[in-house]
């Protein structure tokens, strides 16, 4: 009675653990992050094609980017041949210097090149299909983009030219 109690237990352990596993893996291997990775196009290229871009920073751990990926696969499919899709994973030490000079501070964060490569504007967290679709129609027609934070220019700091003397009120008495 005891050893089939246990045998009991023990298929019901496994069917559970399948399920559960089975429930975790909300993707299908078109969809997934890693998948997506692979298959876009490299930053340098993107950079230089003449082509518009979307990059998007992400990591394989981000809940929110794994509920996009599925709309971002078909987004690539629809946009693909007109725009580039670029994947940076900030776990990967070698995009330090990308997500410094974008100002990465959450994910996903997405960034719109123009055909120049020069980033115009930006959008972080999860964001809607519709949202992000009308944000690339408007980067493929020159226009403001809808959904997203413009990025402007912004001026280079420079030193003052002129020393500062004893009696300048911002030598604060020095």
């Amino acid at each position: 009675m005891d050893r089939l109690r246990n045998l009991i237990l023990a298929l019901v352990a496994i069917s559970l653990s399948a399920a559960i596993y089975l429930g975790f893996q909300t993707q299908n291997s078109a969809t997934s992050l890693t998948a997506q990775s692979q298959q876009a196009v490299p930053l340098e290229v993107a950079l230089n094609n003449g082509k518009p871009t979307l990059t998007e920073f992400y990591a394989d751990w981000c809940t929110s980017c794994q509920a996009m990926a599925k709309d971002l696969a078909a987004i690539k499919r629809q946009y693909g041949s007109q725009v580039n899709f670029a994947m940076l994973n900030v776990d990967n030490s070698k995009w330090l210097p990308e997500v410094l000079r974008y100002r990465v501070d959450g994910i996903p964060h997405f960034v719109f090149l123009n055909t120049a490569g020069e980033a115009i504007a930006q959008a972080i967290g999860e964001q809607p299909r519709a949202m992000l679709e009308a944000n690339l129609a408007a980067l493929l027609q020159g226009q403001a983009l809808p959904y997203a934070r413009t990025t402007g220019q912004t001026s280079a700091l420079e030193a003052s030219p002129r020393p500062i003397t004893a009696n300048d009120p911002r030598s604060h008495g020095g």
